[in-house]
């Protein structure tokens, strides 16, 4: 299987490469990161947020999982991933920005919408994770939109975001004006980004 292999020769070439380019960098991250952003995306192979936003080593601290989604604030169940990451970027990182940044034919979205078992034999992950938008999934068909997937696409943004702000430390950090929270769509078929305003509830392209 050539696939692994694909990936050393790409290893060879940023070496060779961008490594070389940046070596003074990549050697001052050593020590430390002091990213000032930090961005909540998809684990979709098409939606790399490094290459969507151009961005450089130490710039971005990234969390990806399915639907780049957020849970709300809680202590008991199981293990908590997604709410270490963003704990460690805000409180010890201090990021002074978290943009939540979702995309068009979003396979996470796509299994919300359709439900149930998803094909694996006992609970599904993916089932279960995706739960976190069952409300805002229950919305979005009673509504009945032209196109469902894309509308739950953009409310999960919200959704993220409303569950970011139940986490104390963020709230706190944003109320005092340390913190912005940003949501952002990109459409893949396009390569069109587009943000939130928050105040009018749209998803305007990026100028």
């Amino acid at each position: 299987m050539p696939e692994f292999h694909q990936l050393i020769d790409g290893y060879q070439r940023f070496r060779a490469g961008a490594w070389m380019a940046q070596r003074r960098r990549w050697q001052a991250l050593a020590d430390r990161q002091a990213p000032p952003v930090m961005v909540i995306s998809c684990c979709d192979s098409r939606v790399d947020p490094a290459t969507i936003f151009d961005t450089v080593p130490g710039q971005m601290f990234a969390l990806r999982n399915v639907a780049n989604l957020v849970p709300p604030f809680e202590t008991g169940g199981g293990l908590h991933g997604a709410s270490a990451a963003i704990e460690f970027a805000v409180v010890h990182l201090k990021v002074r920005h978290i943009v939540v940044l979702g995309h068009g034919a979003c396979g996470g979205i796509s299994a919300a919408l359709k439900g149930g078992n998803l094909g694996v034999e006992g609970p599904s992950f993916i089932d279960h994770w995706v739960g976190i938008i069952g409300e805002a999934r229950d919305r979005v068909l009673a509504e009945a939109h032209e196109d469902p997937q894309r509308a739950l696409e953009l409310e999960s943004i919200r959704v993220s975001l409303c569950n970011l702000r139940s986490f104390p430390f963020v709230r706190e950090r944003e109320e005092r004006g340390e913190l912005k929270l940003h949501g952002a769509f990109f459409a893949i078929s396009d390569g069109e980004l587009h943000v939130l305003d928050e105040a009018t509830g749209r998803f305007d392209p990026a100028s």
